[in-house]
């Protein structure tokens, strides 16, 4: 800037490099036009020449950035002998550098010597680090041509140069940590592609396609079904509800020499005896009120083929026997008929009873769990094998994509807090929690505030609080399903339950004081998650939401 510029000129100047300098700083994300362009609005604005920003590499070696007066490229390449020493010091130390005379200076004497533009002047070499916090990553150097007037003074310059240089900074950190997030997302992304592509080839043969897992429990299951079901052997599926037992049975058909004939299903539990009978034997025209015609029963349909009774703990006393003489001879009667009739049948039963317990009470014939109990497959709780977690979820994503149109897809953050259920509701529960979680979301990623334990209406909390509702489920260890909770352990058995250590108190009527204590702590013990402290305290999570309304109380987002 020439010395006869008058002083309101040299005021205005400054405060409209700043104003255009901040527009180009947030007006694109390529940060290499945009550190061009700030060069460009000091040498446009403020006569300042030769401008470079320089940055630190991943390594911590200054590398230039930007430049004026030839592209980056070709100064990179050596075009520009750039003083980087003087640079590397400014940013180590964070103190800008001030060279009234450049040449003078024994850091600037290659630059200035090697810079045809720069001789035969006196040009004064400014430098400001380049930082948002105490320690510098970068540095803005610009070159001022002086006339030696001792009215001059650099107070201006520098403290200018030191504004930009924060702008510069500010948006440098922005662009590096927008970058390192997207880096993330994609290393997460590809990540997960790649577990799912690596699950592809682990999945059993034809038949196992829709029975998701990698675990080594899952991996035991398959074998133990593509080794059976070859054979004519009674398989006998022990399981949680909802681990999936249906879908084993299904895929025992399909790998056996019975694949192309009937695979027939029955839910014991869900009729009465006489239902039953007449549903799996048939009955004869006339045989009861109702029956207007003969009617094959389940048996007669699934000759040649498979029979897959669900439930079968749940039948009376009397249906089993009944039941047993059709295992044993392979006949029986219709309801009302007399003629006896002889089927080839494989048998696939499922029970989430503990039918050993049944046998020992005499509520189920022993003759009849020695002949269903011939090839025992244990399917384990989900709980047991939470690898197979984000597999499953976003296997019943796809499905609810599929059906509804959609292209959602869940966040990893999301996978890892489905990832730390427990979901006493098995398998089932989870594509349960998919498909409401999916439903109710309205962006494209499902992100981890949107799941249901987050949002307060995980099922499994409401069901579990509530006294009388929990049940065991009768597995070879008998566990008792847990509430669906991030990093909730399992429960032991109601029986041999220990008392809980440092009992949070229920709400009560009439101390306020104490009330709102209460209800921080069992907050604070459950890490501020709602469902949880309502299930530690006795109460619903409505419960809990009107409490912490009444005590205006803030929920901390942890």
């Amino acid at each position: 800037m020439k010395m006869s510029v008058n002083r309101a000129d040299e005021s205005a100047l400054p405060l409209i490099g700043v104003y255009e300098i901040s527009k180009i700083l947030g007006a694109t994300l390529d940060l290499k036009k945009a550190l061009h362009d700030v060069l460009n609005v000091l040498s446009a604005y403020l006569n300042m020449r030769h401008g470079a920003v320089v940055l630190n590499d991943d390594t911590g070696k200054p590398t230039l950035a930007a430049v004026t007066g030839m592209s980056l490229q070709a100064a990179r390449d050596g075009g520009l002998k750039y003083p980087f020493t003087a640079a590397a010091k400014v940013i180590s130390t964070g103190v800008p550098m001030v060279a009234a005379n450049a040449i003078d200076e024994p850091l600037l004497a290659d630059y200035v010597t090697g810079n045809a533009a720069l001789e035969g002047e006196d040009v004064s070499f400014f430098c400001v680090p380049i930082k948002t916090t105490e320690k510098a990553f970068g540095a803005l150097s610009v070159e001022r041509v002086w006339d030696g007037s001792p009215q001059y003074t650099f107070e201006h310059d520098l403290r200018f140069l030191t504004m930009v240089a924060t702008l510069v900074g500010q948006t440098v950190s922005l662009h590096r940590k927008v970058a390192a997030d997207r880096q993330t997302l994609m290393t997460d992304t590809s990540r997960l592609k790649k577990q799912m592509e690596d699950a592809a080839p682990a999945l059993p043969i034809k038949g196992l396609e829709d029975v998701v897992g990698t675990s080594e429990a899952m991996t035991r299951v398959f074998g133990q079904v593509q080794q059976a079901a070859s054979t004519k052997a009674t398989i006998l599926l022990r399981g949680e509800s909802g681990t999936g037992k249906e879908l084993v049975a299904r895929a025992v058909h399909i790998l056996s020499p019975r694949a192309q004939k009937p695979f027939i299903k029955v839910n014991c539990a869900a009729l009465s005896e006489s239902v039953l009978e007449s549903e799996l034997f048939g009955h004869e025209k006339g045989s009861f009120t109702g029956a207007v015609a003969d009617r094959k029963g389940r048996f007669e349909l699934a000759h040649t083929g498979t029979l897959f009774l669900d439930e079968i703990g749940e039948i009376s006393s009397n249906f089993q026997a009944k039941l047993l003489r059709v295992l044993q001879e392979g006949e029986f009667e219709r309801v009302g008929g007399t003629k006896t009739v002889k089927v080839d049948v494989r048998l696939v039963a499922a029970t989430n009873r503990d039918l050993e317990a049944a046998v020992s009470d005499g509520s189920f014939r022993s003759d009849l769990y020695f002949r269903l109990n011939v090839v025992p497959i244990f399917l384990p709780p989900l709980r047991e094998r939470q690898g197979d977690i984000p597999l499953l979820a976003m296997y019943f994503l796809k499905q609810f994509n599929t059906e509804n149109s959609r292209a959602l897809s869940f966040s990893d953050k999301a996978l890892q807090v489905l990832q730390c259920c427990y979901f006493p509701g098995n398998v089932r529960e989870l594509e349960n929690c998919v498909y409401r979680t999916a439903t109710m979301t309205r962006g494209q990623v499902i992100e981890e505030m949107d799941l249901s334990c987050r949002q307060d209406t995980c099922l499994s909390s409401s069901l579990w609080s509530k006294p009388g509702q929990a049940h065991a489920t009768n597995q070879r260890s008998a566990p008792v399903p847990v509430p669906t909770g991030p990093l909730v352990p399992p429960a032991p058995p109601v029986a041999a339950a220990p008392p809980v250590a440092d009992p949070v108190a229920p709400l009560a009527e009439g101390d306020d004081a104490s009330e709102r204590d209460r209800l921080i702590q069992a907050m604070e013990k459950c890490g501020w998650v709602q469902a949880k402290a309502a299930r530690l305290m006795g109460l619903t999570p409505r419960q809990i939401g009107y409490a912490l309304k009444k005590h205006n109380i803030e929920v901390r987002q942890l």
